[in-house]
């Protein structure tokens, strides 16, 4: 794909991009078959718990940074799946 700007735009920058200018033409339309495939996918809410997690364990998560709690529920959801698939 040919690069159309030199540089990378701001978020101002695209935001003053006028919908007529911006080339659609390497999407595809999105016919009857796209849509008798479609199935609604209702997103998986987190609820609020109480915790109880070695110190050391929490400490290693936090030292990576900000999303450490993410990060543990991806832990804990990906062991949770292969209970689920092993039944």
């Amino acid at each position: 794909m040919k690069k159309r700007y030199e540089k990378e735009m701001t978020a101002a920058d695209l935001a003053a991009v006028k919908d007529e200018d911006i080339d659609t033409s390497d999407i595809p339309e999105l016919d009857d078959a796209f849509w008798s495939k479609a199935r609604l996918v209702e997103p998986d809410l987190t609820q609020p718990v109480t915790l109880r997690v070695k110190k050391s364990v929490l400490d290693v998560y936090k030292a990576q940074g900000k999303g450490y709690q993410t990060r543990m529920n991806a832990v804990l959801e990906t062991y949770a799946r292969t209970l689920t698939n092993n039944r």
